[in-house]
């Protein structure tokens, strides 16, 4: 029977239903929506409103239809307009006119944000959960590189040396950034809209807070009408993921760019590599070319639903039936994704002699700059100085290091002998020791953060 079809003279058209039912993707939260039934029928006999009897037969009955679900028995019927009305009918089915008592006083309004709030709480403790893995895998490789010095790069051109573990940790803290994201986002969301009612509230003398506490909310939504069109917590998780699919696309495109034979950095394992049907010769990181694209998508779901939103009246609206499939898409690419990607990083083949042959003198000029304020130049004044120095290297098809001092000191008389100590990858490395730094002793102060952080 459907849930609302008493005031119309006929059904609803083919087309229509076709259009208008969600059971095809709202079926996935049918877990949330027995839970969230179960603890209703309580709350309805605790006000007197339906007898205890009459509870642990709806119950009883509830827990028939999950066990249905959970062994893939449950028959989804044509009249099956969502999953409230499928958990419904087949309730009364199994226990008769009875279990037609657990929608008193509730809407499809506030049962769907309660479902769904719960289904999201969930996703975002799952997806929290698999960045940790990530980030484990980030640590433990960069755990490993801590000494291998390679170039560093800002508008893709060579900045000043740095570390493989260094490059890999810049990472883990976005990573660290989503993760607490979702959790922030998990926190928002436990705020239970049941007993919101179709708009204006419950008239039976429920126990919210109780309700709150039993579904494993910190508390009861405070305004009817703002909680059944209140969809803040999908657009919380949709950014979340949004964002970290950024990231995630930030690291593909590292990985695609170092994995190059013009870099050689990084190797990819070969199951997590591809060929060309034509070339023989080719190696393609194509994991990596799909999150890049992927990351398209997800920012795109969140797009979709922002532009839904941003119209509607108060109250409940169809429009928001828009909000599951975009969700359930972006989790469902995420899981897909992840566990690729902690694959790829866990047998990521670092090439320290690439890097190291990759390392330009050109790198260290800023550290040239820094050798001439420490004899009392200004650095601006030291910045032009080694803007010379740069340019006479390159017009003599010399390297730094290579140019003699009394042209040096031509430019500036501070140049002396120890100027060519300057020129040493690993002390210029080692001299970013402060916090954060790119510094060996500094990225070890990292890593022993990150692996509190991913332990605790």
């Amino acid at each position: 029977m459907s849930l609302w079809g008493g005031r119309f003279s006929e059904p609803s058209d083919d087309d229509l239903r076709q259009l208008n039912d969600s059971i095809g993707f709202d079926i996935r939260f049918y877990r949330e929506d027995i839970e969230g039934s179960i603890v209703y029928a309580l709350a309805l006999a605790d006000a007197d409103v339906i007898t205890e009897q009459e509870a642990r037969a709806i119950v009883e009955g509830l827990r028939g239809v999950l066990e249905e679900f959970e062994s893939g028995e449950f028959e989804v019927q044509k009249s099956d307009e969502d999953i409230h009305t499928a958990v419904e009918r087949r309730l009364t089915e199994l226990i008769g006119e009875v279990g037609g008592k657990v929608h008193t006083g509730r809407s499809r309004n506030d049962q769907v944000a309660t479902d769904f709030r719960l289904w999201c709480m969930r996703a975002a403790d799952d997806l929290a959960a698999t960045l940790r893995e990530l980030q484990r895998a980030l640590v433990d490789c960069a755990d490993e590189h801590v000494d291998t010095v390679m170039p560093g790069y800002t508008h893709l051109q060579p900045a000043q040396p740095i570390t493989a573990a260094h490059w890999l940790m810049s990472f883990f803290w976005m990573l660290e950034r989503d993760v607490d994201r979702l959790y922030s986002a998990r926190q928002r969301m436990a705020v239970c809209p049941l007993g919101a009612g179709a708009l204006a509230g419950n008239p039976f003398a429920i126990d919210r807070d109780q309700i709150a506490a039993d579904l494993g909310f910190a508390a009861p939504s405070e305004n009817s009408l703002d909680a059944v069109s209140d969809r803040d917590f999908v657009t919380d998780l949709l950014y979340a993921i949004a964002l970290c699919a950024t990231h995630m696309s930030r690291l593909a495109e590292d990985v695609l760019l170092y994995s190059n034979p013009a870099f050689g950095f990084i190797t990819l394992a070969d199951r997590y590599s591809t060929g060309s049907s034509l070339m023989p010769q080719k190696r393609n990181a194509d994991p990596m070319e799909l999150m890049r694209g992927k990351a398209g998508r997800l920012i795109g779901n969140l797009t979709a639903l922002l532009t839904t939103l941003k119209g509607l009246p108060s109250g409940y609206n169809k429009d928001l039936q828009e909000d599951k499939e975009a969700v359930f898409d972006s989790f469902d690419t995420m899981r897909s994704i992840l566990p690729v990607l902690i694959a790829i990083v866990r047998s990521l083949e670092i090439n320290p002699d690439a890097m190291r042959a990759a390392l330009d003198e050109d790198l260290l000029a800023t550290d040239l700059a820094d050798y001439l304020v420490r004899k009392g130049m200004p650095f601006r004044q030291a910045h032009h100085t080694v803007g010379e120095v740069v340019r006479l290297a390159g017009d003599t098809g010399s390297t730094l290091s290579k140019l003699p001092l009394a042209s040096l000191q031509e430019i500036c008389e501070l140049f002396a002998q120890d100027v060519y100590d300057v020129f040493d990858f690993d002390q210029s490395v080692a001299k970013r020791s402060v916090f954060g730094g790119a510094g060996p002793s500094a990225v070890r102060e990292q890593i022993a953060l990150a692996k509190e952080s991913v332990s605790g």
